[in-house]
């Protein structure tokens, strides 16, 4: 689910030198799908030319308060009206105090008063201008108000020094617009968890069981639970995948540390999706110095890892808090997928089993996924990014905490 596709973005572009990445923003929604209308202030289009975003956007750059639209239209009113969001990126310090005292004395200020869509703001500035007293009541009233505020970026500013103030990276505006589009969707106040990558069992300091496991499914799905509006945790194994912005990341190693961390986060949730490949067996004792070469053999003691699922499974039956929780249990199998994905779903008692062919499974962007289900028959998908898949899964979460709250 493309949660950009069609939307209407206002993105309001301000004068700090961070203006040129705004270009690379607007391209990156145009190309998610989004129709984005930009507003530049005078400050701006001394940064940039508002041709680079017409060129970018295909539509016409609005730079003053009474820029018609059509000959019927004037364009704060218009724009306010249209927007699913609006966007500020960069924002100074200055259309912040602005934006926080009501002042409509430009085309962004004027479309900020005037439009009813959430409000995303991206602060760009220098250190000790973020970090004062009045920037920071100023972004604390928007916040009051409702207006989203992203934390800004670390590093080197425009003024030669290091510090708090940078422009966030636009990949992580997109995200953050997302999540703001994902309140209206049909996860909204829900919480979720996602398990995800390969657990590590130590044999000693310097090595470790684990699997083939990237993480990437687990992390997808975070992503379409947080568009979808939802409150998203994830529960990962060592991966290289960034955190998603808005979704909350608990690191953990081991399957035992795993099995703590899903017992804790599941208690207030209302759906757990297990997509992590969780080690079946650790070391009976892990060596506390490295291994030596002794021999041409070794023998490894293993012991059983608690399986999780079936442990969530006795909490279900135990605890009345858990019995509305609805949960999906993954199936990476090397043969017979569909009957050990059955016996899966009926031993761990689950909403759903997500099966799928290994190596397909693990490494790659794609996945050929067979959904199991307790009460209806089987359903096959081609291969397809895992993005879809995700979607595919709360498609059917959703359904079932629908009707949870109907019984």
């Amino acid at each position: 689910m493309n949660n950009l596709q069609g939307k209407h973005i206002v993105l309001g572009v301000t004068g700090s030198i961070a203006a040129y990445k705004a270009v690379d923003l607007a391209s990156k929604l145009t190309q998610a799908g989004a129709v984005v209308d930009v507003i530049m202030s005078h400050g701006a289009t001394e940064m940039v030319t508002p041709l680079s975003f017409q060129v970018i956007t295909h539509r016409p750059v609005i730079t003053q308060v009474f820029s018609p639209l059509a000959e019927t239209e004037i364009g704060h009113v218009t724009l306010a009206k249209q927007a699913d969001v609006f966007v500020i990126a960069p924002a100074t310090a200055h259309v912040i105090a602005r934006l926080a005292l009501g002042l409509a004395d430009d085309m962004i200020t004027t479309t900020a008063l005037a439009t009813p869509a959430p409000m995303l703001i991206a602060p760009a500035m220098e250190s000790h201008m973020f970090e004062h007293p009045a920037t920071q009541q100023h972004l604390a009233t928007l916040r009051a108000r409702g207006a989203a505020v992203m934390q800004p970026g670390t590093g080197h500013l425009a003024s030669g020094a290091q510090g708090v103030g940078r422009l966030p990276d636009p990949a992580a505006i997109v995200e953050a617009i997302r999540q703001l589009l994902g309140r209206g969707g049909d996860l909204h106040g829900r919480r979720v968890v996602i398990t995800a990558g390969g657990t590590q069992e130590a044999l000693d300091p310097v090595r470790y069981l684990t699997n083939h496991s990237s993480g990437k499914m687990g992390f997808r799905l975070a992503e379409a639970a947080r568009d979808r509006g939802a409150e998203a945790v994830i529960i990962t194994a060592p991966s290289a995948q960034p955190t998603p912005y808005g979704v909350r990341r608990v690191d953990v190693v081991t399957g035992l540390q795993m099995l703590d961390a899903v017992m804790a986060e599941i208690i207030e949730a209302d759906a757990l999706v297990m997509a992590a490949a969780v080690a079946d067996y650790r070391p009976a004792q892990a060596s506390t110095q490295k291994i030596k070469k002794s021999a041409e053999a070794m023998t490894l003691e293993l012991t059983r890892n608690p399986d999780i699922l079936k442990e969530v499974a006795a909490a279900r039956a135990q605890s009345a808090l858990l019995q509305n929780l609805v949960v999906v249990g993954f199936a990476a199998e090397t043969e017979n997928l569909l009957e050990n994905g059955q016996k899966k779903l009926i031993e761990k008692n689950l909403d759903l089993v997500v099966a799928n062919p290994v190596p397909e499974s693990f490494a790659g962007d794609e996945s050929q996924a067979t959904f199991i289900y307790r009460d209806q028959p089987l359903k096959p998908f081609a291969l397809q990014p895992k993005s879809q898949v995700a979607d595919r899964v709360w498609d059917v979460v959703a359904a079932r905490l629908r009707a949870s709250i109907q019984r």
